[in-house]
């Protein structure tokens, strides 16, 4: 019997490798008893554990792939599921109050009720339903949809068979953990696909009134800004250095690897809390699927990821995924606006949102041809409703549930160049860049993701005065809602109007490295700069984040040494180098020594003692492992010295011919300097922490009790494994992490079969504190360790630890 077959017999009917010590799930182990004996017909699926509780899930189609899957992930994270689906249900005012505010996974709205009322007007209008109508590949693809029903199916009978069992305390006993429905699945999609456009704007969107005669004014009581200051907090809102999401990738072509096989290393660096953490399994369909990876919490399919042939890892990127379009206003009715001189009358969507305790609310939202009345894009970024004046809000994503075919597409590719073929066929991510690497030796780099079709050209000629400052600095574009020229246009390949097509994304094939840390898609490879591309896509030639530049020096000089191994990925992931470290520090160290009396005066005007800082920083080893002392001192120092302007803070301005060097040497002369080092020191001090303390003594997090020390840095220090630790120093300091590294993997090939893959899921499988997997791969990540991938066959029956379950649906 050929192995495919034998796989396929397992999977069918569940016999094989079941062994006495192969009984029950991780869940069964915090007291969810296992289906062994289901009744009736209905979906199935076998999930065999391996070490950390990875489930390996094996199932006949792709119903019941969704089904295990659905299943499995209940097991280890039912109350953060069940929070979000009552997020997509419009719920949460009913159960938690209108006040209280969402994790912020599914959107940007700062309250329940703006949730609610944005989610129950995306279920009354029948959105989604409507986009699972679409015909492939605009819309989704029967596999896509049998998934979901499966995803729903499993969760609830995993609810229907451990409700009286949870022992979760975030949601045991809770009557909101209720059972769902395929569109509950879908409109979880739905909510990620506009994280970057309608999920900017709930609160501005619920908000949105017309002015009353009286006043003049609706929701446009707050001032308006000016066009700069638009301009700068378009750039605070939508640059990619400030989300708390982002990431790094590298593929390395063949050339530069030690056997000719690529390699590809992936860190996106993600919320450890909430709806927006990975998860991590291996989905089979024998002879038709079969790969491992991360997925986010919801999501029917491996969102990040490798099979036995290709691997692929996504960034955040810069591309703006919405426009805004000012409409002009009828005079005599501030809800008709006039497109060519004719009016168009908003259309209402009048929602109603229950409350906990309370009466229900009922508020109107008002649509338009282009989207919705918005009337902010974010506490710092108004757009008044007027007499004379509103806006629309674009958002292309909002007619794209195409992303789970994506995903799909990337399971089954089996080269590079299958990758790029499933972006072109589905079109379907909606904020992220591609990065993916081959066995055959092959790199690939793409900012294939949907994007409002807006040229420069079409900039230059439709945007309105305020556009004219957001699009050069932010890639906003506000268009003259007034014109109907000023309409998007349509790419002949794109799968919806609107969009741009796949032959518009910046793309990069086969260099010996392609790279990206959440810049734009300019320096993938250093020696070939993409340019050329519009710039609602990135900007050109303008200066780099500090992790950028570190990154792309470490790849660099990774392709020109070659002989590349996997091992090298993993060092590479975790060696914790501080580029602004190696920038600054010795200055710092050299201009601290020299301060007359030891002194540097502080923010409040006072002179502070310093001199015990400088033999710290210089002696610091320009790194953030748990062992590094003085890292902590550098760390408070750099995030007040890095807010000083750069024309203050470096003696050699930024160069475009020289972006990875440029901008350099500290100009130790800027007040701001001193000052942030007088401030951490006196900071450090206040908070009873040594100044050469060991970082780890005071970056960690605590799990049931025990501190777990932290490596990583944040942001603005330039290093690859990013956390952003949580300051309290009543605390200890650091003590615990809101966003960072979270599903890693190192991939690569050698002559067999099987990937050679290292992974590890920083948080741990399980937010549960009852779980025995809330915080093993925490530990791991602590002590700088890695999980040997379980890919093929044999090595998942060799797991010491194998479970195997077959779950069912009772009927």
């Amino acid at each position: 019997m050929t192995f495919r077959n034998r796989l396929r017999l397992f999977a069918v009917s569940g016999l094989a490798l079941f062994t006495a010590s192969a009984s029950l799930p991780p869940a069964a182990a915090s007291g969810a008893p296992e289906a062994r004996h289901p009744s009736g017909g209905g979906l199935s699926a076998v999930v065999r554990y391996t070490e950390y509780g990875i489930p390996h899930i094996v199932a006949k189609d792709y119903a019941n792939l969704g089904f295990g899957t659905g299943w499995a992930q209940a097991a280890d994270q039912v109350c953060t599921l069940a929070d979000g689906f009552l997020t997509v249900r419009g719920e949460r005012s009913a159960f938690f109050g209108p006040d209280a505010a969402p994790d912020g996974s599914l959107s940007s709205a700062t309250k329940n009720l703006s949730s609610d009322l944005y989610f129950r007007g995306v279920r009354d209008s029948g959105t989604v339903e409507k986009l699972l109508k679409v015909p492939a590949p605009a819309g989704p693809s029967r596999d896509a949809k049998e998934s979901m029903r499966g995803f729903a199916a499993g969760y609830n009978a995993w609810i229907e068979q451990n409700r009286d069992r949870i022992t979760d305390p975030a949601c045991r006993g809770a009557s909101w953990v209720r059972p769902v429905t395929t569109l509950d699945v879908a409109v979880r999609g739905f909510a990620l696909a506009v994280l970057g456009g309608q999920g900017r704007g709930i609160d501005g969107i619920t908000a949105a009134r017309p002015p009353t005669p009286a006043s003049g004014a609706g929701t446009a009581s707050v001032a308006p800004v000016t066009p700069e200051e638009a301009a700068a907090a378009a750039q605070r809102l939508l640059s990619t250095q400030n989300a708390d999401m982002g990431s790094n990738a590298v593929a390395f072509r063949g050339s530069t690897t030690a056997n000719g096989r690529g390699l590809l290393l992936g860190n996106p660096h993600y919320p450890w809390d909430g709806g927006r953490r990975f998860w991590q399994s291996q989905q089979t369909i024998p002879g038709e699927l079969n790969v491992a990876g991360g997925s986010l919490l919801g999501s029917t399919t491996v969102s990040i990821g490798h099979n036995a042939d290709v691997a692929w890892s996504h960034t955040v990127a810069t591309g703006v995924t919405l426009n805004l379009h000012q409409l002009t206003l009828d005079p005599a009715d501030p809800t008709l606006y006039l497109v060519d001189g004719k009016p168009r009358r908003m259309t209402q969507r009048t929602v109603t949102v229950p409350v906990k305790g309370a009466a229900p609310v009922t508020r109107t939202q008002w649509w338009t041809r282009y989207g919705p009345v918005v009337t902010s894009l974010g506490a710092g970024l108004p757009l008044p409703w007027s007499a004379s004046t509103a806006y629309a809000l674009n958002d292309p994503n909002a007619t794209n549930l195409r992303s789970a075919d994506t995903s799909l597409g990337f399971s089954k590719a089996r080269s590079t160049a299958g990758i790029q073929r499933a972006l072109h066929r589905s079109q379907g991510l909606p904020w992220v860049n591609t990065i993916a690497a081959d066995r055959s030796g092959n790199s690939f780099f793409s900012q294939s993701q949907v994007l409002p079709r807006i040229t420069d050209e079409l900039a230059a000629r439709c945007s309105t005065p305020l556009g004219r400052a957001t699009y050069p600095s932010a890639g906003l574009a506000v268009l003259d809602g007034s014109k109907a020229d000023c309409a998007l246009g349509s790419d002949r390949d794109a799968v919806q109007p609107g969009i741009f097509g796949p032959g518009r994304m910046p793309t990069l094939k086969n260099a010996p490295y392609v790279e990206n840390s959440n810049d734009s898609a300019w320096l993938t490879n250093a020696d070939r700069p993409l340019t050329g591309y519009e710039r609602v896509f990135g900007t050109v030639d303008t200066q780099r984040s500090m992790r950028t530049r570190g990154a792309v020096e470490d790849v660099a000089a990774m392709a020109e040494r070659g002989r590349l191994r996997v091992g090298d990925l993993e060092r590479q992931q975790l060696a914790n180098r501080a580029p602004a470290g190696d920038l600054v520090a010795a200055d710092v160290a050299q201009w601290c020594a020299a301060l007359p009396g030891g002194t540097a005066v502080g923010s409040g005007g006072t002179a502070v003692d310093v001199s015990a800082a400088c033999p710290v920083l210089r002696r610091w080893d320009r790194s953030v492992d748990s062992d590094s002392r003085g890292a902590l001192l550098f760390d408070r120092f750099w995030r007040k010295a890095a807010v000083v302007p750069a024309a203050e803070l470096w003696r050699t301005p930024f160069d475009a011919a020289d972006p990875v060097r440029t901008p350099r040497g500290l100009n130790t002369g800027a007040p701001g300097v001193g000052r942030a080092l007088a401030d951490a020191v006196t900071e450090l001090r206040a908070a009873g922490i040594a100044l050469d303390a060991p970082l780890g003594e005071h970056q960690f997090v605590v799990r049931n009790g025990k501190r777990i020390p932290v490596g990583g840095g944040t942001e603005s220090l330039g290093i690859w494994n990013k956390i952003e630790p949580v300051w309290n120093p009543a605390a200890g300091g650091y003590t615990e992490v809101s966003a960072g590294s979270s599903y890693i993997q190192a991939v690569g090939w050698d002559g067999s079969r099987c990937p050679v893959a290292r992974t590890l899921l920083t948080y741990s499988q399980s937010s549960n504190p009852n779980s025995p997997h809330y915080s093993d791969q925490t530990r791991l990540f602590s002590g700088e360790r890695w999980v040997t991938s379980r890919f093929c066959e044999k090595d998942i029956a060799r797991s010491p630890h194998l479970r195997v379950v077959r779950v069912h649906e009772r009927r």
